[in-house]
């Protein structure tokens, strides 16, 4: 009887899976990130802006909404890699705008637009269609919409907003990061913060001397989160779930080595398949199976867009091969020149398939890497 009310309550106490991955992270699935909270809400309370850099998937944008949920203040949020051109950035910024300012304020505004729009009600989803008639440029549009925002703003209650994926700005239009940058400067009524996962050309926009965004902000690069928070975060989501919570959270981050997404990934698959008649590794080992079979054709399409020197790199990094920019390494592999695997490194960090660590170079994704050395060994 008493066994039976002791399970009963056990069982009441196992509630949803604790662990969530591939979409924002809200509480009670966001993990640490103390630091990085206050370092980013202290600079937009001030009249500073913000560089957040770090390889995709680490957290920018849940921690991004976090912050701004935490400020009293309205905020836009625009993703450029979903940007087409300058107008579509125009367009995209100010149904963002249309979110949270009231419209006949809005609409008295607009009224100084060298274009004005045309707005119509989507009755389906209550959004704002807008559209500007066809110009050959569409940066005036870009910048009166920028200068809205900025009026909209007052020392009291500035708006912030977030330009995510931020390395994509001169692919929207050629030279915008410098028009972009003649049309803010002045700004003195919002806060930006720039999130970019391309270290390299993030950079390069904010740090070269040349650049028009040089020393625009603060820099921050993310790093991953600390090995101990992110082992005493796994253990209390195991805690009333598996048995051995300890071991099974300290041979996932083994595997992981702390990267936020594919931790969160693989705790939820092991999570939701944990089985009691399994040791710690099997049921790690059979939550490492089912991702890789989820992922087969997506791994398998991967790897055959890659070229050869491409994929003896690829090789190297599953098989956690250090010093990979050595004549060593290259007699090894074939590869005639270090600048070739230079080259392909630069590539596969572009496509965001491999990340630069502190001491050397390594896979994003753990569970490429081991189908990699699965279908070797296979």
């Amino acid at each position: 009887m008493f066994a039976k009310i002791f399970a009963t309550k056990k069982l009441a106490m196992i509630k949803s899976n604790p662990f969530k991955f591939g979409s924002v992270v809200e509480e009670p699935y966001f993990t640490n990130r103390v630091n990085e909270l206050q370092q980013i809400k202290k600079l937009l309370q001030s009249q500073n802006h913000l560089i957040l850099i770090s390889p995709r998937r680490y957290g920018k944008t849940s921690l991004m909404m976090k912050v701004v949920k935490t400020l009293d203040r309205p905020y836009i949020f625009l993703d450029l890699q979903l940007v087409t051109d300058v107008a579509d950035f125009a367009v995209q910024l100010l149904k963002r705008v249309y979110r949270i300012y009231p419209f006949e304020r809005l609409k008295h505004l607009m009224k100084s637009f060298r274009i004005v729009p045309s707005l119509n009600v989507n009755p389906l989803n209550n959004e704002v269609d807008i559209n500007f008639q066809p110009v050959s440029s569409g940066l005036p549009i870009l910048e009166d919409v920028f200068n809205l925002i900025e009026t909209l703003g007052s020392d009291a209650k500035r708006p912030i907003l977030v330009l995510d994926e931020f390395q994509d700005i001169n692919r929207i239009g050629r030279g915008l990061d410098r028009q972009l940058r003649a049309i803010i400067q002045h700004h003195k009524h919002i806060n930006y913060a720039f999130l970019g996962s391309m270290e390299t050309m993030m950079r390069d926009i904010f740090e070269k001397k040349k650049s028009s965004f040089y020393h625009f902000g603060q820099l921050l690069p993310l790093e991953k989160i600390p090995h101990d928070n992110f082992y005493e975060y796994l253990t209390k989501g195991f805690g009333n779930k598996c048995t051995y919570a300890e071991t099974i959270s300290t041979e996932i981050l083994k595997i992981t080595h702390c990267h936020p997404y594919y931790t969160q990934q693989l705790a939820f698959t092991v999570w939701d398949n944990c089985d009691g008649k399994l040791s710690p590794r099997e049921q790690i080992s059979k939550a490492i199976d089912s991702l890789i079979q989820i992922h087969d054709m997506d791994y398998e399409r991967l790897w055959q867009t890659q070229n050869q020197t491409d994929k003896k790199v690829l090789i190297a990094l599953a098989g956690h091969e250090q010093n990979i920019l050595t004549e060593s390494f290259n007699r090894k592999y074939g590869i005639t020149a270090i600048s070739t695997v230079f080259s392909s490194l630069k590539r596969l960090m572009k496509q965001g398939y491999v990340n630069k660590s502190k001491s050397n170079y390594e896979l994003d994704d753990p569970f490429f890497a081991e189908w990699i050395e699965r279908k070797r060994e296979a």
